[in-house]
């Protein structure tokens, strides 16, 4: 009979003791142990298994657990003696950041500080205790959600003396989603006051800490070290490209087909791999993603359980006010197109604005690309990624992010496509200006000085979005060569039903044309003189069926006009 599938379910101790379904990782303890780091930082996407895996070590290590053999007799790290006698002896600090989402800095920090007065409460023990000098005795007690910010910078670490004399033995630190407050920071602009506070927190428990005997801290971003580990020279930073832990966290291609035939679902394994597989970590291919896959057991049903726990707004933004050739490489990727970008997998989130390539980073972090391998060019070596959508799921949620960017002009934008399709330029017009209205500044290209990159940065957005809507109909190309120059946007019809569409984009200058109209016909006439349709009359499509359109942009005003 199968396992009890119980989603969303975090505590390893509840999984183990109700025998539900669970895919042994008990190897991280072993790995992790003989690795000697002092502290650990292990970067993984969303629903990876982070916060389980965590709560794992807790249960192994605290001396809470001891002689708990019942929660861990059945894994693979119950067969070496060294580590049964090893399970239960230290004292454990286990703290999580999943919840600090505050929208002001004020509030992170008073939500951290809630943190950390719960975690003296679990050891309330300790302030009656007569080791306890009067001074420790009054800063335990000190320790409230109104209590000043030096306090609560020092008190993990004079926790750590507290639990370290009373035990006798040094204390292990497990720090879980680490980097959650510091994305809120940047995305809603408190970044600078937030992380003066987190640094002094983080260097006074794992930097100037006597008492840690080792620690380990997860999330999804390698945050830069500058930003919060300043001078913390013993930190070993493990990213989704290490050659460490690459087993630990996911399921393994092997673990996946294991589950599936123990549900009878064997004959699912294609369709399962298409929809799951593909994330890569380290040398290890064929990574599954463990959310996707116990919600697939449980309900039997493809869909995109992944991509729908998170809203991807920081992704998102980032992505809608890329400059154009970032756009033009979502789009390749889209196409199912494989691409070759450098970037610093360290983000340092106060460049995410000025540097254009710090995106890929956080889309290789998250899991929303995969790296196919890594070349080093130069000299100097730099490493460039080859990079692909990771899967079926990723790929729909992209789709979902470019449409959504519509969203405030859905109707209008639909419409809009729906008018391009029937040829129909009046209703092109209303329905794009209406659309541009909407949605252009949100592109990020009123931040230009003279205003001409904001039409490009919308229609770049634009054609990602047609890439989603058009993709069962047409081929969606822009900024390729054809003829004698580069057009805009290119369709390509798939049925022979369809004519063949090309796109022209121009901002009005008035030094050069009196009024929108004339941008409208030397956008045509450039599309003739150019030869745009070299490419598709030597696909075999005749010039009477393909249509031309002449977009001219005016601030948020838009003209069409079309032959």
């Amino acid at each position: 009979m199968s396992k009890v599938i119980s989603i969303g379910r975090q505590s390893f101790e509840e999984l183990i003791k109700n025998d539900c379904f669970y895919v042994d990782k008990s190897g991280l303890i072993k790995e992790w142990w003989e690795s000697q780091d002092d502290i650990t930082l292990i970067t993984r996407p969303r629903r990876f298994g982070k916060t389980l895996n965590m709560d794992m070590m807790k249960c192994f290590f605290s001396n809470r657990y001891a002689q708990r053999e019942e929660l861990f007799c059945s894994l693979s790290i119950w067969k070496e003696e060294k580590y049964r006698r090893l399970q239960g002896t230290f004292p454990v600090i286990f703290i999580s950041f999943a919840d600090v989402k505050q929208t002001n800095c004020e509030d992170a920090v008073k939500k951290i500080k809630r943190i950390i007065t719960d975690l003296y409460q679990q050891y309330i023990e300790l302030s009656s205790w007569k080791g306890l000098t009067e001074t420790e005795r009054r800063q335990f007690l000190s320790v409230t959600p109104d209590m000043d910010d030096v306090t609560a910078q020092c008190a993990i670490m004079d926790l750590s003396n507290y639990l370290s004399r009373y035990f006798k033995k040094k204390v292990i630190i497990l720090l879980d989603e680490y980097d959650t407050p510091l994305q809120e920071a940047y995305m809603y602009g408190y970044w600078d006051p937030f992380t003066a506070f987190i640094r002094s927190l983080f260097n006074s428990a794992f930097k100037t800490n006597p008492y840690l005997e080792r620690a380990l801290m997860t999330g999804i971003t390698r945050v830069s070290k500058e930003s919060i580990f300043s001078d913390l020279n013993n930190l070993n930073v493990i990213t989704t490209t290490s050659d460490q832990y690459t087993e630990c966290f996911g399921f393994t291609e092997t673990e996946v087909d294991e589950a599936l035939d123990s549900f009878g679902l064997e004959d699912k394994k294609d369709e399962v791999k298409r929809w799951y597989d593909g994330f890569t970590f380290g040398s290890s291919r064929n990574i599954y993603n463990p959310w996707s896959i116990t919600n697939y057991l449980d309900k039997k049903k493809f869909a995109a359980y992944w991509a729908m726990t998170s809203s991807n707004q920081l992704v998102s933004s980032l992505l809608k006010t890329a400059p154009p050739n970032i756009k033009e490489l979502m789009e390749d990727l889209l196409n199912g197109k494989e691409i070759a970008v450098t970037f610093d997998e360290q983000i340092v989130f106060e460049q995410l604005d000025r540097d254009e390539n710090a995106i890929w980073s956080l889309l290789v972090a998250g899991g929303y690309l995969k790296v196919e391998n890594v070349e080093y060019r130069g000299i100097l070596l730099e490493p460039w990624y080859h990079l692909s959508i990771t899967n079926l799921e990723t790929m729909s949620m992209f789709s979902a992010m470019f449409q959504g960017w519509f969203s405030s002009s859905a109707s209008d934008y639909n419409a809009f496509i729906r008018a391009l399709l029937r040829g129909d330029v009046k209703e092109m017009n209303a329905y794009m200006n209406d659309v541009a209205l909407a949605v252009i500044s949100s592109f990020g290209g009123e931040n230009h000085p003279s205003g001409k990159m904001q039409p490009e940065r919308f229609y770049h957005g634009f054609v990602l979005g047609m890439l989603v809507e058009l993709r069962d109909r047409y081929e969606v190309k822009s900024n390729r060569e054809s003829g004698y120059g580069r057009y805009d946007v290119m369709l390509i019809p798939l049925s022979e039903n369809d004519d063949a569409i090309i796109l022209e984009f121009k901002v009005h200058d008035p030094s050069e044309e009196k009024n929108l109209e004339e941008t409208v016909q030397a956008a045509l006439a450039q599309i003739e003189k150019k030869k745009y349709d070299t490419e598709l009359t030597e696909k075999g499509f005749p010039k009477n069926r393909i249509r031309r359109y002449g977009f001219d942009f005016e601030g948020k005003r838009v003209l069409i006009g079309g032959k």
